[in-house]
């Protein structure tokens, strides 16, 4: 949940001030409210410290680093005073990647990739990008950038790698699905928009009915969900799976939308309370496009905006909620902007379901079909369920 503002942080963020640019930054470097909080005193304490970090440190160090090491201190003070996992410190560099995410849009060559021992596992190219220009197939692995392996770091190192200024070009090293031999492949980075909904229809128990997929509540996501319902609608769906596994949310006001498509104008899609920004409740607006069964497909990984939506088609429509347990998120955060170009991702406040209930606290949505997918067969164990689930209420 994304809301850009300029607020004051109070209190509690100023008195970590001190512990965070005891890790290393001088007040100068740091945005005007959090400078104006400091005294005279421990502004002097400060800038002495960084002199002597910059003058004696046994390696060179900048204001920037500097900088960067205050406000990643602040966050880290309250991640763990508060037990927040959520909140964040966003360089000018990693800003930029968030916000391509929430924006549903990336500028790289055009993969969707998982972790793997050799480098980064090709799980899908898409359509019309640098990657299936180049030749790069499903199944095939990235082993090298410019040159240099990729083996052994986590999935976010390795593709902020490949990712890059649209134009530019980039170098892979690419072993071939079935030949095992690596070739390398130069690139011209791409604009690339995510595929946000897949849809298609199934026949089941002699019933048609839809299957659509959410992958994330980025911007526009209602609208693209829109469209496959539609997609789905036109090919006689009798009843609807709406797929939220590995959802990770996104923006508050599309999960909002979304509900929008299945639920009538004016049901409670979620109620929040913060100590800063006071309480509120947002409802569903007119736009109803779905008249059949549905239910929800959800798993571990469903989070945030995707558990939102998930409690609102159960609680006010009366959806079955088909797979495991989801992450169990109950806190939103804003972001906001700093002098810097980064960004401070802060925990402002927690949400409710229609009913009440906060997620954090229950340990997430306990789906009333469990069923669990088992990855090392081919057939879709959690999507067979939920198929037959609707396909029994639909009537006629």
């Amino acid at each position: 949940m994304r809301v850009r503002g300029a607020i004051a942080l109070g209190v509690a963020l100023i008195a970590f001030l001190v512990l965070g640019v005891y890790l290393g930054g001088h007040p100068s470097k740091l945005p005007t409210f959090a400078r104006e909080a400091f005294t005279e005193e421990p502004t002097s304490l400060v800038a002495e410290a960084s002199e002597i970090i910059k003058d004696n440190y046994f390696r060179k160090v900048g204001n920037t680093e500097l900088g960067n090491a205050s406000l990643q201190g602040m966050v880290r003070e309250l991640r763990k005073r508060h037990k927040d996992r959520f909140s964040d410190y966003f360089s000018p560099e990693s800003l930029e990647g968030f916000t391509q995410q929430i924006e549903g849009r990336f500028s790289g060559i055009g993969l969707s990739v998982v972790s793997s021992k050799k480098g980064l596992h090709v799980v899908k190219v898409f359509h019309g990008s640098p990657a299936e220009e180049g030749g790069i197939e499903a199944g095939d692995t990235i082993v090298s950038v410019e040159g240099k392996s990729i083996a052994g770091l986590d999935s976010a190192e390795a593709t902020n790698k490949i990712k890059g200024p649209e134009g530019s070009e980039v170098t892979v090293g690419v072993e071939d699905a079935k030949t095992h031999k690596v070739s390398e492949k130069a690139l011209t980075r791409a604009e690339v928009e995510l595929p946000n909904v897949s849809s298609r229809t199934f026949k089941t128990d002699g019933k048609t009915i839809g299957y659509v997929r959410l992958f994330s509540f980025s911007a526009n996501a209602s609208k693209q969900l829109a469209h496959g319902i539609e997609k789905v609608n036109k090919e006689g769906a009798e009843g609807i799976v709406l797929d939220l596994r590995e959802n990770p949310g996104g923006l508050l006001d599309e999960a909002v939308a979304t509900a929008s498509l299945f639920l009538p104008e004016g049901e409670t899609v979620v109620t929040t309370k913060s100590r800063t920004k006071g309480d509120s409740t947002k409802t569903t607006s007119a736009g109803k496009i779905v008249n059949v069964p549905f239910d929800v497909l959800v798993d571990r990984n469903t989070a945030s905006s995707a558990e939102i939506l998930t409690a609102a088609l159960n609680e006010d429509g009366g959806a079955t909620v088909v797979g495991t347990r989801t992450y169990g998120k109950g806190v939103f955060q804003e972001e906001h902007d700093l002098e810097n170009g980064g960004a401070l991702k802060l925990t402002v406040g927690e949400f409710f379901t229609p009913n009440g209930e906060n997620l954090a606290r229950t340990g997430g949505i306990h789906p009333e079909v469990k069923v669990v997918d088992k990855p090392r067969t081919t057939v879709d164990e959690a999507r067979q369920k939920a198929l037959e689930t609707v396909a029994a209420q639909v009537t006629g």
